[in-house]
C-alpha cells in the first residue's frame, strides 16, 4: 500500500484519518497511518493544549491539522479585523428568531437549555481572522508536518507562509475546478472528496470524482475522500489514481473517540439512506444523520438556515448538547457521518482499524492479480 506520499510524510500507510479527537489522531498515527485534528472547534489557546497532548503522546510519528476557511462566508472582506471584533459584528447578523426557533428544537426533545445562551454565538475557526491564529499555534509544533484547509482554496500568504516554514499544505474539492484553483495556488495535496462523505461534501460521486481530479492536477498528489470505510476501497482510490485515502467517517465509531455511547449506537444503527446533506448546522452542506434537527430546518414554515459562519453560531447549543446531554439530545444531536455509516456495525480500536483495512487491501489486490494471471494464461 505504499505510495510516494508515505515517503514524503514519513508515514507507513497513505490512511490519513480527519477527527477532531487527539486520542484518535495518536492512535491512527501511531498505527502507521496520519492522524489529522480538525481544529474548527478550537479557541487558539484550546489547540495549543490539545497539540501539546499529541505532541507528548504520539511519539516521533507526524499528524496534520485541520482548519477552515471558506472561499465564500459572512464578514470574509474583514481578514485584518480583530477576531473579537468580527465576532461582534457577526453576532449583530443572527436574528433572535433563529436563536429562539434552536432553543425551542432542543426544548422541545427533553434538552436543557437554561444555558444554551453559553454555546450560541460562538464564532470558533469558522474564517480567516479567526483560523489564522490556529495555523500561527500548528506551526509552533513540530510534528505538525501538513496543514489541511477543509473548505476552499487557503489564501496565497498563508500558503507561503506554512511553505515556509517547511509544510505541506493541503485542501479539499468536489469538482475538478476547484481542484485546478487548489493546484495553481500552490497546495502541495489535492484531497478529492465525493458526495458520500460525511461533513462538508459536493454531489459528485467519489468514483466520478477522483479519476477527473486525478487528470485535472497531475503531477499534484490527490487523496480519494469519500465513502473509504474498508482495504477494498483504499484499493479502488489507489486504482483510481488517487496516492492515498482521506478518512473520517470511521473514527467517531472507534474506542478512542469522544463520542458518547449513545452516539456509537446511533451511527451503528443507521443505514447508508439514513444521511442527509444538511445546511442546518454549518450553513453549507454536510452529510450527517437524518434526525429531528435536520428536518425542522427544512420544514417550509419555520426559519431557513442562515450562511457560513452565522448558521453555527445559532447550532453551536445543539453540538454543545450532544456531548453535555447525549440522552435527551439523541434525536436532534450532531453526527457528521458519511453514507459508508452503513458499513459499520461494532465500535473497534483504532489500531485494529487499520490491521483489519491493510488485509482487506491485499485481499483486494490479490484478487485482481489472481484475475490478471488468469486472463494472461488464456491469451
Amino acid at each position: 500500500m505504499r505510495t510516494a506520499l508515505c515517503d514524503q510524510l514519513g508515514i507507513e500507510y497513505p490512511i490519513f484519518a480527519f477527527t477532531h479527537c487527539r486520542d484518535v489522531v495518536v492512535a491512527v498515527s501511531k498505527a502507521g497511518g496520519f492522524g489529522v485534528l480538525g481544529a474548527v472547534g478550537f479557541t487558539p489557546e484550546q489547540l495549543e493544549i490539545e497539540l501539546n497532548w499529541i505532541d507528548e503522546n504520539i511519539g516521533d510519528h507526524p499528524y496534520g491539522v485541520d482548519i477552515v476557511i471558506p472561499n465564500k462566508y459572512e464578514g470574509m472582506d474583514q481578514t485584518d479585523i480583530d477576531p473579537e471584533v468580527l465576532k461582534k459584528t457577526l453576532n449583530d447578523l443572527v436574528p433572535q428568531e433563529h436563536i429562539d426557533f434552536a432553543k425551542k428544537i432542543l426544548a422541545d426533545h427533553g434538552v436543557p437549555v437554561e444555558h444554551s445562551d453559553d454555546d450560541a454565538l460562538q464564532l470558533l475557526g469558522w474564517t480567516e481572522a479567526t483560523a489564522t491564529p490556529q495555523v500561527e499555534v500548528a506551526l509552533k509544533h513540530p510534528k505538525v508536518t501538513m496543514i489541511a484547509n477543509a473548505l476552499g482554496t487557503p489564501p496565497a500568504d498563508m500558503i507561503k507562509h506554512i511553505h515556509e516554514a517547511g509544510r505541506v499544505v493541503a485542501a479539499l474539492c468536489g469538482s475538478p475546478y476547484q481542484a485546478r484553483k487548489h493546484a495553481d495556488a500552490g497546495v502541495d495535496i489535492i484531497i478529492a472528496q465525493g458526495g458520500e462523505a460525511g461533513g462538508h461534501c459536493g454531489d459528485v460521486g467519489s468514483i466520478v470524482l477522483w479519476p477527473q481530479v486525478v487528470k485535472e492536477v497531475a503531477p499534484v498528489p490527490v487523496l480519494g475522500a469519500g465513502g473509504i470505510g474498508s482495504g477494498q476501497q483504499i484499493a479502488a482510490a489507489l486504482a483510481l489514481g488517487c496516492q492515498g485515502a482521506w478518512t473520517g467517517s470511521q473514527w467517531v465509531i472507534v474506542e478512542e473517540s469522544e463520542n458518547s455511547p449513545v452516539q456509537h449506537a446511533a451511527y451503528i444503527k443507521a443505514t447508508s439512506r439514513d444521511t442527509v446533506r444538511s445546511r442546518s448546522f454549518t450553513g453549507k452542506p454536510a452529510r450527517m444523520l437524518k434526525n429531528d434537527w435536520t428536518e425542522a430546518w427544512e420544514a417550509p414554515e419555520n426559519p431557513k438556515p442562515l450562511g457560513m459562519p452565522l448558521q453555527y453560531m445559532v447550532s453551536g447549543m445543539a453540538v454543545a448538547a450532544t456531548h453535555k446531554f447525549p440522552n435527551e439530545s439523541v434525536d436532534v444531536a450532531f453526527n457528521p457521518i458519511g453514507q459508508v455509516v452503513g458499513q459499520f456495525n461494532k465500535v473497534e480500536k483504532t489500531s485494529a482499524v487499520i490491521e483489519r483495512w491493510v488485509q482487506e487491501y491485499l485481499e483486494a489486490t490479490e484478487t485482481l492479480d489472481a484475475l490478471n494471471e488468469a486472463a494472461e494464461a488464456h491469451a
